[in-house]
């Protein structure tokens, strides 16, 4: 039985590509996360898919029904996708944590978001290696600041560099010459005000037009 301190490689299968990973991903018990969720949240997409978008964790619909980005932020998501011209069908699209982290309000009633840690971002980190191992993807895009943390380190900044094209580092899966791009994760727009949330959902879509590009 794998220990805590060695997260998510030890569950890893062997062989079997993207089926033999979604089956395994079940019975991962790399970081603690995996005791309160329903389930674990495995990636969705064609391998082969020439762009991954990786996002930060399963939310609350995501955790329910075993589906990345099949909740509100997952709408936006689409949206934006076909503003951009980009066929969401034709894309992978996944988490780099694969459980849902959350916290009960005062009431036990509804499960509300909390931020994975450091420690189970980077235990959860070979899961999304793989993924972009078996996929082979052309370009990488992070949603939002834990997933770009994930693999182009903690001192990155979403602020500074979104909607640039960037290269992965040479320790991420088959990061050397492959292109990724940063841009904030569709959830910011829906806490964007009325007044704001238009040109923030165009803003998300111009970063994605770089990619279609």
């Amino acid at each position: 039985m794998a220990t805590r301190a060695e997260g998510a490689q030890a569950y890893l299968p062997g062989r079997g590509g993207l089926p033999a990973l979604r089956e395994a991903v079940e019975g991962c018990r790399g970081c603690p996360l995996y005791r309160d969720a329903t389930q674990a949240v495995f990636g969705a997409g064609p391998a082969g898919a020439r762009l991954l978008l990786a996002g930060e964790q399963p939310g609350d619909v995501e955790d329910r029904r075993g589906s990345p980005f099949v909740g509100p932020a997952g709408r936006v998501l689409d949206d934006a996708l076909e503003a951009a011209g980009i066929a969401r069908e034709e894309a992978y699209l996944t988490n780099v944590v694969k459980h849902f982290k959350f916290r009960r309000d005062e009431r036990g009633t509804r499960r509300i978001h909390r931020t994975p840690s450091r420690t189970e971002v980077v235990a959860c980190r070979p899961w999304l290696d793989a993924e972009i191992r078996e996929v082979d993807p052309e370009v990488v895009v992070f949603l939002g600041a834990t997933a770009a943390k994930a693999v182009l380190g903690p001192q990155f900044r979403v602020t500074r560099e979104r909607g640039n094209l960037l290269t992965l580092p040479e320790d991420a899966a088959g990061g050397a010459g492959r292109s990724a791009l940063a841009t904030v994760h569709p959830s910011s727009v829906l806490r964007s005000d009325d007044e704001q949330r238009r040109a923030a959902f165009d803003a998300l879509v111009e970063d994605l037009r770089v990619v279609a590009r």
